[in-house]
């Protein structure tokens, strides 16, 4: 089968990527603009790892550029999307919003065009858990009401779901949502909590941890994360539902307080934080847990990786890729 994945360099895109094209009879095209929100040589790292499988190709392109991602699709015909490309992160799109705008709302319109121009057989896309407002109670069920995203960030992968309902609804698209839940692990972003903790602890700068340290984040392994998503690509949503749409969580079910985050951080690291609790910052949310019964009822999902074993496994790739004897 052929599947395209937008966003194939970035840290999701990248695992997913890499596990489709290591299997048999699956050709991945990877899409990705390769643009400098961080660092471009982590993400070219990521493809020389995705280039050493024969089934991966690669093309650089920003999906949303309506006329060179139609081109794309078109000449590969997928049969499967995988669309993870986005602009990330809570506290950036507070300083940058055009950003946000101009991948996570144009560039997801130009990829469902290209779907109903030619349908594949499923569309998976990533939302977010910051979809859920601040009034959300833990654990966040898919049927919560998501009106009030505290985030600009999640107003826009908010605007994602009703876009992708419309077309489903509209155009018989299938489509399904994951609404993501703490992404960790090897290959992660150096925006992330992982590595910038990581490398404050290494380099013996202190840590910000706002809430004074008591947010709660439903941390999952990023290969729990890739099973999920595969399997769901796997199984369309059954007509009905009129329209073939759907919305899953998909996470680890056990949050963890930062501030022990950080603490196992430092006992694998072999080295003490120094530590600032500050008080919330506007745009975070107190804690969030995801609510899984849905997806494991529809695929038999279930994560598998602890954060003690993901943690080691993060901190082993971490002190190769950047801090090398």
């Amino acid at each position: 089968m052929k599947v395209l994945v937008t966003g194939a360099a970035g840290f999701i895109g990248y695992h997913v990527a890499r596990r489709l094209a290591g299997t048999n009879h699956c050709e991945v095209l990877g899409v990705d603009n390769l643009n400098d929100y961080y660092s471009v040589d982590l993400k070219r790292a990521r493809l020389a790892e995705l280039a050493a499988l024969d089934d991966f190709r690669f093309v650089q392109a920003d999906f949303a550029d309506a006329t060179a991602f139609q081109g794309i699709y078109s000449h590969f015909k997928p049969d499967y999307v995988i669309h993870l490309g986005a602009q990330a992160g809570v506290r950036y799109s507070m300083e940058n919003p055009s950003a946000y705008v101009h991948s996570n709302l144009a560039g997801f319109l130009n990829v469902l065009e290209a779907c109903r121009k030619l349908p594949p057989k499923h569309l998976v896309f990533a939302s977010s858990s910051s979809v859920y407002g601040a009034g959300a109670t833990v654990p966040f069920h898919e049927d919560a009401n998501t009106d009030h995203p505290i985030s600009f960030y999640g107003a826009t992968k908010k605007s994602n779901e009703l876009m992708a309902h419309s077309y489903a609804h509209l155009h018989g698209l299938m489509i399904t949502g994951l609404r993501f839940f703490t992404v960790y692990g090897p290959w992660s972003r150096p925006d992330m909590a992982p590595t910038i903790f990581s490398q404050a602890i290494c380099d013996g700068r202190p840590i910000k941890l706002f809430n004074h340290g008591k947010c709660r984040r439903d941390f999952t392994y990023v290969d729990d994360i890739v099973d999920g998503v595969v399997k769901v690509l796997l199984y369309p949503p059954a007509t009905p539902p009129v329209p073939p749409f759907r919305i899953f969580n998909i996470g680890h079910n056990r949050p963890v307080e930062v501030l022990l985050f950080v603490r196992m951080l430092e006992q694998l690291l072999g080295r003490s934080a120094q530590i600032e609790l500050l008080p919330p910052q506007p745009g975070d949310m107190i804690e969030t847990c995801a609510s899984i019964e849905r997806l494991s009822a529809a695929v038999g999902f279930t994560p598998k990786i602890s954060l003690e074993v993901g943690l080691r496994h993060f901190t082993d790739w971490f002190k190769t890729y950047y801090r090398p004897a």
